[in-house]
């Protein structure tokens, strides 16, 4: 990936797509970047929601907040963020989104280069347009191809996002929640829509703690049913760690022993900590939405289903097989090697 700009040193914004697992996915372009640019400093805008993740990313100098209204243009607010781009003296940025408004702020900021897939008629407001986004076969693919020189041959083997927690830090937040020293197996029972939720958490926990595992049930306030209904029916050894702060999330995920997820943005975060992680996909397709980084297992049902794969957030066929079909043995089985293996 060398390129003749290498000793180049101004600073890149990364305008990222901002749910969380996009988000994660980033980290794989910081890593593209910082191999082409040794010497440029890295800033990513962020939301508040997913603030917390850049303190575990290496090779990112800092967050920009900026929790622009959904469906609004919002333009006092557009010039207001542009003020604090342009204060930063970004030599580059690469917009994610194909969406009009997330390349306003970098053009009104006057960021000398502003990358971009075409989309929306964003014609100056991007600089460096790019083509063949719905070419490209997978999300990381389409993000990481925009931190190369255009036509660049994209590898398939891209660096894998990193989230760094440190030991010290997870000790100190199972003392401050009181979570002890026994073996934990963290839950993500959510994911944008309930058609890429599994239906058996609830019964998989009870067998979990049966056999002396504690489980933990991981989310944000909209998981706060699903986790009520899953510690109630695992009992005691079941602790609900749901809530609006996404670094206890985290703390949680590299904190456990097995984490078992939904495709969802958890699941991206679990893998790139490097925790032993199980996804449950449904609806959609593994090779296209699963974690760059390695997990222990994928769990899809064994049962053809027509419908699949599918993107709607609620089953358009009412049925949901192809999460109701996936038994709780298939989902323990994976969980149980797993376990087995990292004991050894």
């Amino acid at each position: 990936m060398s390129s003749p700009d290498r000793s180049e040193t101004s600073p890149v914004l990364l305008v990222p797509y901002m749910w969380i697992g996009d988000f994660v996915r980033c980290h794989t372009v910081v890593r593209v970047l910082k191999d082409r640019w040794p010497n440029r400093p890295i800033d990513v805008l962020t939301t508040k929601l997913c603030a917390p993740l850049l303190d575990y990313m290496p090779g990112v100098r800092s967050g920009i907040l900026s929790d622009l209204p959904r469906g609004k243009i919002a333009m006092d607010r557009q010039r207001a963020l542009a003020d604090t781009l342009r204060a930063k003296g970004y030599g580059a940025s690469l917009v994610m989104p194909r969406t009009w408004k997330a390349a306003l702020a970098p053009m009104l900021a006057g960021i000398p280069q502003r990358t971009g897939f075409l989309g929306e008629f964003r014609f100056g407001l991007l600089n460096d347009w790019r083509r063949g986004e719905r070419s490209l076969p997978r999300m990381v693919d389409c993000l990481s191809a925009l931190a190369l020189p255009p036509n660049t041959d994209l590898p398939m083997d891209w660096p894998e996002p990193q989230l760094v927690v440190s030991k010290a830090d997870i000790g100190a937040w199972r003392s401050v929640q009181s979570l002890g020293v026994n073996k934990a197996v963290a839950l993500a029972p959510g994911a944008v829509g309930p058609s890429k939720r599994w239906s058996y958490y609830a019964q998989a926990a009870k067998e979990l703690t049966d056999r002396g595992y504690d489980v933990w049930v991981i989310g944000g306030p909209g998981e706060k049913d699903a986790a009520t209904e899953i510690v109630h029916a695992a009992g005691p050894h079941a602790r609900d760690l749901t809530g609006d702060d996404l670094r206890n999330g985290i703390m949680a995920l590299a904190a456990a022993d097995l984490v078992i997820s939904n495709d969802s943005g958890l699941l991206h975060v679990a893998a790139a900590i490097g925790s032993p992680t199980i996804g449950i996909f449904g609806p959609t397709s593994p090779f296209h939405y699963a974690p760059l980084n390695p997990v222990d297992a994928i769990i899809e049902t064994k049962t053809e289903v027509a419908c699949r794969p599918c993107h709607k957030p609620t089953c358009r066929m009412q049925h949901h097989r192809c999460m109701r079909d996936i038994p709780v043995s298939d989902v323990l089985d994976a969980a149980g090697k797993t376990l087995q293996t990292e004991k050894a």
